[in-house]
């Protein structure tokens, strides 16, 4: 089977077509533990499965988490940024003062 890239056509017959890869920064709660938990990844259905069935050493023991809140960022040095300002805040006080709103 032949890889997807290099493409079989020029670029310029690719004019147009471009893929634009997201990172989704997320914060989630457990109800279990009363706790915010702040992460980054370009695939949050998955991570989310990760997550919930204990396969995070840190994120095991709040099983269940839900999704509170995400950010959906094309760049990842300003995903990988924004979760470092969230962390170093605080989850919830990250949300309120930015006037973001969530449910838990």
């Amino acid at each position: 089977a032949r890889a997807w890239w290099p493409p079989r056509q020029s670029l310029s017959e690719m004019e147009g077509f471009f893929v634009l890869f997201m990172f989704v920064v997320y914060i989630l709660y457990s109800y279990s533990l009363k706790k915010f938990y702040t992460g980054f990844t370009a695939d949050i259905d998955q991570r989310m499965m990760f997550h919930n069935l204990g396969m995070n050493h840190f994120t095991k023991k709040g099983i269940p988490w839900k999704v509170v809140k995400t950010f959906e960022i094309s760049d990842k040095s300003k995903a990988i940024l924004l979760e470092k300002q969230i962390k170093k805040n605080g989850a919830k006080r990250y949300l309120e003062r930015n006037y973001i709103d969530y449910s838990i």
